[in-house]
């Protein structure tokens, strides 16, 4: 699982500190954490995401050679 929220901050997406407590204790009970830093892939590839669709590419469409119109 992954979030791009701090553990603290569970509680108040959640609206329920107990709830968001108990489900951290169950998801970190034999778990490795592995905490990055930097900036994200998404956030690093979305320019070029962006210069694609102005070019006239659909998100979400895979581009076909020769198909049938």
């Amino acid at each position: 699982m992954t979030s791009n929220r701090p553990l603290e901050e569970w509680g108040k997406l959640l609206c329920d500190v107990p709830t968001a407590g108990a489900i951290i204790d169950r998801f970190l009970h034999h778990a490795q954490v592995v905490a990055t830093t930097g900036k994200s892939y998404r956030v690093k590839e979305a320019p070029v995401i962006t210069q694609e669709n102005k070019q006239g590419s659909k998100p979400n469409e895979p581009a076909t050679a020769g198909a049938a119109s």
